[in-house]
């Protein structure tokens, strides 16, 4: 018998993300993918600003930024075209980066996930993961005290048990986990039956010296949309509708698709009709929209396309799946080391559900919008901008001590956030050793607390408490210049929404649990409570309400 932490089932780009995040926290992970090995299509290619942020909290956003770099321009747009050679409709998004530099430390991107995987993977074996390719899971159950396995080799056939003490799917959107469980799912659920065309092709003419990183294109030959390399002479094309929309065929796109079909398409999108085109592979599939009912059966969490499926347009799939990721490893990290108390897992389906049902309908919306508007809004979300999908989403658990007054919406203006408990710790340019750094670069690893340049009793209460509680803690005063910590740009206890006496505590994902404007109530015996509820402990359901 094999006998692990965490069984991760799935090793695409949700299972590599999660055996990274497992195992930069210390967990003990065993990952069996049926495949050989990493993606071969490009696939998903648009990173949002808080992808790159979690990657950038387990050191790989340097690695991922450089590879991108070398297949796609930075900062390219998101328009829409009759064709790449003809007239432009409608442009979604100018410069992917614009803005962004003073909210993030870091910036989108585009990328294969043929080329992001292999990197994913390198860090987690660095980290210690165990990664199995063609191995499939056959069969399990589990019980009070874990899950019971059984694994095999799809080229030999061997078989093993392995005994885990939690199984984490990632198996994709037809996953065998979420189905033995009987999770169900909802959502407006299958849209059309489409390919994906990866082709050569001269399109630099066509291209005429603009940076489109995703071009939609809307004719009367097809609908979808494609992505080109940086020297625009290869990329992808996505067909998702054909010809006329109120035809029943019309999203019936993989349906006897040929060689010869696919290269009509690619010279349509391009507007090039006699561009000499190589078809490189054709890839069928369905363009659906689904989340499951919970994310959570006892010791098995279902995570990325297991969890939630959904079109393409915004690119919320991959990088909502890895978010799941970065939410559960710190949970499941606490737990078996015994800091925290069962109840803290809990807090992953009430956090994430919620999440990836609005990223499923935000994509949903788009979808219409952009491909299919003859449908009409009838049933589709109102749209949320793309800032607040990314870096604005809003948690409402027993692992977050709600303000009063403070709703339950589910994402808020990340410029005007200011901290509130359940959003994402704002980004501020600190100085450290003489060095500027982010606020973000002091997450990651353990709970946190800020406490602004007046606020060291904040500082010396958690401490004291944490010495007691156990769970490793790291402080933090973001002082005036010149000291350990400081503030060049005067922006910390504004951007936090506390006084100069204020302090925050901020969860190992980054995201703020607890805030207390000023010095009220500062003492040891309130900190061990706010830490011992925020780790489901000592009976607490949930955390008292922040200081004010």
């Amino acid at each position: 018998m094999i006998e692990t932490d965490v069984l991760i089932v799935g090793g695409s780009l949700v299972g590599l993300s999660a055996a990274t995040f497992l195992a930069w926290h210390g967990v003990q992970t065993l990952s069996v993918e049926r495949h050989n090995g990493t993606a071969i299509h490009p696939r998903a290619g648009h990173f949002h600003l808080r992808t790159l942020e979690v990657l950038r909290s387990v050191g790989l956003e340097g690695r991922v930024r450089a590879a991108s770099e070398e297949q796609f321009d930075p900062d390219g747009g998101i328009n829409a075209v009759e064709s790449l050679a003809g007239r432009e409709i409608a442009t979604y998004i100018a410069n992917l980066n614009e803005g962004v530099a003073t909210i993030s430390p870091s910036t989108r991107l585009f990328m294969t996930q043929q080329s992001l995987e292999p990197l994913i993977r390198a860090r987690a074996e660095e980290l210690g993961a165990t990664l199995l390719y063609a191995t499939e899971l056959v069969s399990f159950g589990q019980d009070a005290d874990g899950v019971t396995a059984h694994i095999r080799n799809v080229v030999s056939g061997e078989t093993n048990e392995v005994r885990a003490k939690y199984l984490v799917a990632a198996d994709g959107n037809r996953s065998q986990v979420r189905e033995r469980l009987g999770i169900g799912t909802r959502g407006p659920g299958h849209l059309a039956d489409c390919v994906t065309i990866y082709f050569h092709a001269d399109c630099g003419t066509a291209l005429r010296g603009r940076n489109l990183g995703v071009i939609y294109v809307f004719n009367p030959d097809l609908r979808g949309f494609f992505r080109l390399v940086r020297t625009g002479d290869s990329g992808f094309l996505a067909v998702m509708t054909l010809g006329d929309i109120y035809l029943p065929e019309a999203t019936k796109v993989a349906q006897g698709i040929t060689e010869a079909r696919c290269v009509a398409f690619v010279r349509s999108a391009t507007g090039m009709p006699n561009a000499q085109v190589g078809i490189e592979d054709i890839a069928s599939w369905r363009a659906v929209a689904e989340v499951a009912e919970r994310f959570q059966d006892r010791r098995v969490f279902l995570l990325g396309d297991a969890a939630h499926v959904m079109p393409p347009m915004g690119g919320f799939g991959g990088n909502t799946g890895v978010q799941d990721a970065h939410n559960l490893a710190w949970k499941l990290a606490l737990v078996l080391k015994g800091l925290a108390g069962p109840g803290l897992l809990a807090t992953y389906d009430a956090e994430r559900q919620p999440i990836g049902e609005l990223a499923m309908q935000q994509a949903y919306t788009r979808y219409v919008l952009r491909v299919v508007p003859e449908r009409g809004k009838e049933g589709a979300q109102p749209i949320v901008d793309d800032l607040s999908m990314e870096i604005g989403y809003r948690y409402h658990s027993s692992a977050i001590a709600s303000e009063a007054g403070s709703g339950t919406a589910l994402y808020e203006n990340p410029g005007q956030s200011r901290a509130m408990p359940g959003t994402r710790a704002p980004h501020v340019v600190l100085q450290r050793g003489g060095e500027r750094l982010s606020s973000f670069d002091l997450f990651g690893g353990n709970f946190c607390i800020l406490a602004a340049a007046d606020g060291s009793v904040w500082c010396n209460a958690a401490q004291a408490a944490a010495n007691e509680l156990g769970p490793p803690l790291d402080v933090y005063r973001v002082g005036r210049l010149g000291e350990p910590v400081s503030d060049p740009e005067d922006r910390f206890a504004d951007a936090y929404g506390v006084s100069s006496a204020g302090a925050v505590v901020v969860r190992p994902d980054g995201f703020v649990a607890w805030r207390a404007k000023d010095t009220s109530g500062a003492s040891k015996s309130a900190m061990s409570i706010v830490l011992s509820s925020l780790l489901c402990r000592n009976g607490h359901a949930r955390p008292p309400a922040a200081a004010r």
